[in-house]
């Protein structure tokens, strides 16, 4: 619905379809025939003509019924009950494997019995470190196309269309712009979603995550009032830019693990790069304590000179004059403080994600090894695997079933090059946020790729978990989905891919960054909770540093009943047009 300012009354929104294409469709949330957990059919928020439902999609769709019908029947509940319950999420996952191949352990005796399921799934004394985490200072907006990818077509109005497939391609299910997670569908995309309240709730009271380490993004351009929007001069002048400044990721580590009572919680430093930002380095290093560095060489965050007047720029790893110096920094801060500090020498960055103009290469792997051999002191975390395509990975599949390769395996866009390249260099880690997101869900068969190349050519001792959080919603999904999932015999055979085993999950999910953080406690039961209470705790200082002066009383009252709502069991409606 729309709503008529003119006429002051609401209207049928039919989105870009032409009366012609609406009379071959009907909405989603009225005509979902079986509203599984994990859609069976494409749905179209009115931005494009929906395809006809697959073949695979409906055999999967009808042995989720089958399978539902029968659940359901033995169980003396609806079948729509039994769908909204942890069995209906078991009966769809075994109907994808029977369609689409063995990627999800998942057995059916979960259909029926809900410790079952809890059995199979993530084990109370999971230890999870999640590497990645973003939330957005209190005056910004959440990125609503970040939540927008992953929530599907029901983020409509705000978002009238995938943001990252505007060729209309489609996934393993058929789908151009399908469900990362079910409970993330009919939620709204708002302005506080991203905003720390929700943060603490999705990551420390929703998910298994043990300890989390708080990311944030170097500014790579900046709108000064009366000029065009530019590269910023300066790190002080980048910070008007930033979705969450140093000085606020560290107050926020400080104060979730104060009213933990217990480390709940590590923070990145912000890694501008070059001789003129040498002295913000330092600043941080003597203000925040940063626990570890994170730089987006994409990104105009390089000040190469001392010129006040100058720009920032792009940079690469291994320019000497450029990078470093700053390698320098903080290898010399390394030896100071490791004992407090043993993970400050991880160099985290960005690569991948972010191809084009003007560079086709800015990003790519290839300024790794020199500079892993030239600074062996210090691990390089190369974030997202290196993946090159943005979010939605049809082109990819396609090289996949076309047998393109590299080095004997299928060539996934800068992932398989990077793993090969850096196979030999003890010091490269590979972080694995919204890369996994956003293949385990839509291309299953990309997802077992390249988690198979990188256990083959890294191990598994170098693979690291990072959710990219809360822009997804809680982690818990992806933490859930990781530990059910298994590469196929068949692909492992073929292309000499290792087992994804139990102990293979646990050093991914939590226990190999233990160890590059210098976490000697890994049992999960050994840290204290984050109180429910969190919110009350937050001292004024807090709120005025994170900015939330600039949130009326109404707005946050408004944000809390959408926090309250993500409590709440998911029915499975889609909204939108549906091809019948």
């Amino acid at each position: 619905m729309k709503w008529n300012e003119t006429g002051r009354v609401w209207e049928e929104d039919h989105g870009m379809l032409d009366a012609e294409q609406v009379a071959q469709c009907e909405r989603a949330d009225k005509a979902e025939p079986l509203r599984a957990p994990i859609p069976t059919r494409m749905i179209s928020n009115g931005e494009y003509m929906p395809v006809r439902q697959t073949e695979q999609q409906r055999r999967v769709e009808a042995r989720v019924e089958e399978l539902a019908d029968d659940a359901s029947r033995r169980l003396g509940i609806s079948r729509r009950k039994f769908l909204h319950s942890s069995g209906g999420m078991a009966a769809t996952l075994l109907a994808m494997n029977e369609v689409f191949g063995r990627f999800f352990d998942v057995s059916l005796v979960e259909m029926f019995e809900p410790a079952a399921c809890a059995a199979a799934g993530p084990p109370r004394d999971l230890f999870v470190f999640d590497d990645q985490l973003h939330f957005v200072r209190g005056s910004k907006p959440s990125p609503a196309g970040l939540r927008a990818i992953a929530q599907g077509p029901s983020s409509a109005p705000t978002v009238k269309s995938n943001p990252f497939n505007p060729r209309g391609q489609l996934d393993e299910r058929g789908e151009s712009w399908g469900v990362w997670d079910p409970k993330l569908v009919g939620l709204p995309i708002d302005a506080g979603y991203a905003h720390i309240t929700r943060f603490i709730k999705d990551v420390y009271l929703d998910s298994q995550v043990t300890i989390g380490l708080l990311s944030n993004v170097t500014a790579s351009m900046v709108q000064i009032e009366g000029e065009k929007a530019r590269a910023p001069r300066n790190a002080e002048e980048a910070q008007r830019a930033e979705i969450l400044t140093a000085a606020q990721t560290a107050a926020a580590r400080n104060f979730i693990n104060e009213i933990s009572g217990s480390t709940r919680m590590l923070c990145h430093g912000m890694l501008y790069v070059g001789k003129g930002n040498l002295a913000y380095i330092q600043e941080q290093i003597d203000q925040n304590e940063p626990d570890s560095w994170k730089g987006y060489n994409i990104s105009n965050a390089a000040k190469v000179d001392n010129d006040p007047n100058s720009l920032m720029r792009q940079w690469r790893h291994d320019d000497e004059e450029v990078a470093y110096p700053t390698f320098e920094l903080v290898q010399k801060n390394y030896e100071r403080i490791k004992d407090r500090k043993p993970g400050f020498n991880n160099i985290c960055v960005h690569k991948g994600l972010a191809p084009g103009p003007p560079d086709p290469l800015r990003g790519h792997p290839g300024d790794l090894p020199k500079a892993a051999r030239d600074w062996p002191k210090l691990n390089f975390i190369s974030y997202h695997s290196c993946i090159q395509p943005n979010f939605f990975m049809a082109d990819t599949l396609k090289d996949i079933q076309a047998d393109k390769l590299r080095g004997g395996v299928p060539d996934i866009s800068w992932t398989t090059e990077y793993a090969q390249l850096v196979k030999d260099l003890p010091n490269c880690y590979a972080e694995i946020g919204t890369t996994w997101a956003s293949s385990i869900v839509t291309f299953p068969t990309v997802a077992a790729h390249i988690m198979g190349q990188l256990m083959k050519f890294m191990g598994e001792d170098r693979i690291l978990f990072g959710s990219d959080s809360v822009w997804y919603g809680s982690p818990q999904w992806q933490i859930e989905a990781l530990w059910r999932f298994q590469i196929p015999e068949a692909l492992r055979e073929k292309y000499g891919y290792p087992a994804l085993t139990e102990s293979a999950k646990r050093k991914i999910l939590g226990l190999t960054s233990a160890k590059l953080y210098g976490i000697r406690a890994v049992d999960a039961g050994s840290y204290k909770p984050v109180p429910k209470d969190y919110e009350s705790r937050m001292s004024k200082d807090l709120k005025t540093l994170l900015e939330f002066e600039k949130v009326t009383a109404d707005n946050m009252s408004k944000m809390k009943e959408t926090y309250a709502a993500l409590a709440i069991d998911p029915d499975n409606t889609r909204y939108g047009w549906m091809r019948v």
